[in-house]
């Protein structure tokens, strides 16, 4: 999940479309010291898990920015914008897109499709379950990562909390004119802020991740704005529609800088 960031140019995907370098999250427990976790901190973020894992359906929208360092030692920061909707148990639909490419990942219950509509290509594999399942599959059979996708598990705490060594609460302050508070939690490997609306529906409206130990300590950040937790879905959203003349892939290359290549590699068929 968090555990690392990527680093992914304004033609890359990132994790929505969650969050992360998205790698398995098999929770086993959580060995935290409980002097090192604000109460407050603790508190709200379990609010904030279980409001999202009690919602049937949600939909939002998403200001996301990856920052990069090049060879040169300059910080840039890439831009995109991204789109969830999500039906539980069993239904995901994730969109990422920029000036010059728009990716989407389409989850059904029993398929994971990953999508690019510029390349008009298209990878799938079979994943039976639940949107948990679908987020760890990806992880397991592509090097794509969801951003914030440890926001999407039925239960985002156990996701979060995993790794976390202390735990901080800031109070509250404003994310696009909403009241939120902020908490800020440190691992090992990243630092990661959360602000969450306050009020009846604690709702995660900024995520930002830190790796602190690459040079330049490049962030990942999310801004979630138009939250709908009761959405009117429209009929097929999350059923994959081959277009026509598309290429099926039978793998994801991604470069050294984990850039999308979702073109010349194909199985044959169409």
């Amino acid at each position: 999940m968090k555990k690392l960031i990527p680093f992914f140019s304004a033609i890359q995907w990132g994790v929505l479309l969650a969050g992360t370098a998205l790698s398995v999250n098999l929770v086993t427990g959580v060995a935290v010291k409980a002097e090192d976790i604000d109460a407050d901190a603790d508190k709200i973020l379990r609010s904030m898990s279980d409001y999202l894992g009690s919602l049937p359906a949600s939909s939002v929208e998403a200001d996301i920015d990856v920052e990069s360092i090049d060879t040169e030692g300059q910080k840039l920061q890439w831009t995109s914008l991204g789109k969830i909707i999500l039906e539980r148990p069993d239904k995901l639909y994730l969109n990422r897109r920029n000036s010059s490419t728009e990716v989407e990942i389409v989850f059904d219950g029993t398929t994971v499709t990953i999508n690019n509509q510029n390349r008009n290509s298209y990878f799938q594999f079979p994943s039976p379950g639940i949107i948990d399942d679908a987020l760890t599959n990806i992880g397991l059979e592509t090097p794509l990562d969801v951003a914030a996708s440890d926001l999407l598990y039925n239960n985002p705490y156990q996701s979060l909390i995993t790794d976390v060594e202390s735990a901080f609460y800031y109070g509250t302050t404003y994310v696009n004119g909403i009241e939120c508070h902020h908490l800020a939690f440190r691992e090992a490997d990243v630092d990661w802020q959360l602000w969450v609306q306050a009020g009846d529906a604690p709702l995660p409206m900024k995520y930002v991740i830190t790796t602190k130990w690459l040079t330049g300590a490049p962030q990942y950040s999310i801004r979630f704005r138009n939250w709908d937790t009761s959405p009117q879905i429209a009929p097929g959203q999350f059923e994959f529609v081959v277009p026509e003349g598309a290429t099926k892939l039978d793998e994801i290359p991604i470069n050294d800088l984990g850039e999308l290549i979702l073109e010349g590699v194909n199985d044959g068929e169409n």
